[in-house]
């Protein structure tokens, strides 16, 4: 079967286009571009691209992953509307996975780590955050969060933990920084590392391939409600 993965919750885009037999994964062809804006004019001709260069057919696709948040509202949304629509146009199943746990796995092949916390910055003085450990996997030893600076240096108790992400070297300094009833008298054994650290789609499609995928339709998982509200009181009701 032909999985095709994308990412755009971030400062950038990137696709996938992997032949997945049973647990095994070849990857065929691969792109990522960062950048803060544009995702919505480059995503798909990303896709055609790295479909030509896999050297496959649009409708060969079979399954569909996508990043489904936390990230920004835009960046997220755009990525579930070009699932879903190709998904209606191959026939094929999707499947959503954390943009953190995405993170996680990229993180895991650039550094040895037996517990590390995804940390990004969410603005306001908080982070998106989430930690894992070699127990738990892809699902993570806590659920997505969007917790304050202070409340993320606190992510792994006193273990030894690594921070990666945007947020990592603020929340590493922090976590060393204070004591804790658990902590030795020199703080805590944390550090940061991978601070560019973004969503790969080669990295989403391998954790994709521990997911069954779904016919369920693909929905936004947003960690704070969006800035832009309805408008009241006018002539026409907002719903």
């Amino acid at each position: 079967m032909i999985l095709l993965a994308f990412d755009t919750c971030f400062d950038g885009c990137s696709v996938c286009v992997a032949e997945q037999q049973g647990d095994r994964l070849r990857v065929l062809s691969s792109a990522m571009e960062r950048f803060e804006t544009g995702h919505a004019a480059r995503l798909v001709p990303m896709i055609g691209e790295a479909v030509q260069q896999a050297g496959i057919d649009f409708n060969a696709i079979g399954h569909i992953a996508v990043t489904t948040g936390p990230g920004t509202f835009t960046g997220t949304r755009i990525g579930i509307a070009a699932a879903r629509a190709i998904a209606l146009a191959t026939g094929a199943r999707t499947t959503g996975i954390s943009s953190l746990a995405v993170m996680a796995e990229v993180a895991r092949r650039e550094i040895d780590a037996r517990t590390l916390a995804v940390v990004v910055d969410a603005r306001r003085g908080e982070v998106y955050a989430q930690l894992f450990d070699a127990e738990h996997g892809a699902e993570g030893a806590s659920p997505p969060q969007l917790l304050s600076v202070a409340d993320a240096a606190e992510l792994g108790g006193s273990h030894p933990v690594v921070f990666v992400g945007s947020a990592a070297e603020q929340i590493a300094a922090t976590a060393t920084a204070t004591a804790t009833a658990t902590a030795t008298e020199h703080g805590r054994d944390a550090r940061a590392a991978l601070p560019d650290l973004l969503p790969d789609a080669v990295a989403l499609a391998h954790v994709a391939v521990g997911v069954a995928p779904s016919d369920a339709p693909l929905l936004p998982f947003y960690l704070r409600p969006p800035d832009a509200r309805p408008q009241e009181g006018k002539m026409i009701a907002r719903v």
